[in-house]
């Protein structure tokens, strides 16, 4: 029998007793063997796709064996068509899916179970599509509003704490010192700072850099900025200030403010003279609008 046809039935599984024999008689029989157990084991990690051909091609002694015999050399181009076609697919199948909104700009996103997710201005969403029937997590920088399909757990994650839910509405917003999360239907669990803290409708959880601040039922249907609003309640004026500057192209100098003081109320999204009106006259703020979109605040 020929090589190339004791190769071929090898490669098949289809050799007999006899035929087996006259295999193990080849020069190349125990690089072929070892070869075959050397894919059979292989382990997907990250891998160099131009080189894994040649990796494959030098692992074997090339005094023995000859590249020149056509069943070789179909062998190890199948052998590492399947190693690189199988990296990328994990490669592919491990990528997030990023979301990013800059200032000044909302968008929405549907997730693959039909969860619905509002994206607030300078905020990063990202999860994992290819995984999402196993895996419904997903991480947030910034704000988003939540509208969750029912099913397995649901989580968003945040560097600060993570918000468990089945299926309901609610919104979070994770931005520089501040972690908020406000459930709008349904139950939410929040587990920050090793605790848990279970929401029901209208009930929210509030960490101020650091500190978990006591807050009041609300009878809110949905966060204000879908509404094109930012809505404050007893809220440090330095976070009032931020929202603005993520709503409008604008850059606030506040150095003369006490950022520190407490603001309730609400500005508009889509009128600029009268959201710096909204934040100022409460609190007696003078404002002056320079050239490059710059304001000036001082105390009058």
């Amino acid at each position: 029998m020929k090589r190339e046809e004791l190769i071929k039935k090898w490669l098949d599984n289809e050799l007999s007793s006899e035929e087996f024999k006259l295999f193990h008689k080849l020069d190349d029989a125990d690089e072929l063997m070892k070869l075959s157990e050397s894919i059979k084991a292989f382990q997907i990690p990250s891998f160099n796709s131009d080189s894994t051909f040649e990796k494959i091609n030098q692992s074997i002694n090339p005094t023995i064996f000859s590249l020149k015999n056509s069943w070789t050399r179909q062998f190890l181009r199948f052998a590492a068509i399947v190693v690189i076609g199988l990296g990328i697919y994990t490669y592919i199948g491990s990528v997030d899916t990023r979301i990013s909104t800059s200032i000044a700009e909302k968008t929405s996103v549907i997730l693959p179970d039909a969860s619905h997710v509002l994206i607030n201005s300078k905020t990063d969403v990202s999860f994992n599509k290819n995984n999402w029937g196993n895996n419904r997590d997903i991480k947030l920088e910034g704000e988003a509003y939540f509208k969750v399909s029912k099913g397995a757990k649901f989580n968003v994650r945040t560097s600060t704490g993570t918000i468990t839910v089945l299926g309901t509405e609610f919104n979070v917003k994770h931005r520089d010192g501040l972690f908020e999360v406000m459930c709008y239907e349904g139950s939410v669990n929040v587990n920050c700072n090793d605790t848990d803290q279970l929401l029901m409708s209208g009930d929210s959880f509030l960490l101020l850099n650091g500190e978990i601040i006591a807050t009041d039922k609300e009878n809110l249907k949905s966060p204000a900025w879908k509404n094109n609003q930012s809505y404050f309640k007893s809220m440090p004026l330095i976070f009032v200030f931020r929202e603005f500057e993520r709503q409008y192209k604008v850059i606030l100098d506040y150095q003369l403010i006490d950022t520190s003081q407490k603001f309730t109320g609400s500005f508009a999204h889509d009128d600029l003279d009268l959201a710096l009106k909204s934040i100022t006259l409460p609190l007696n703020i003078k404002f002056e609008k320079l050239k490059q979109s710059k304001i000036i605040l001082s105390s009058e």
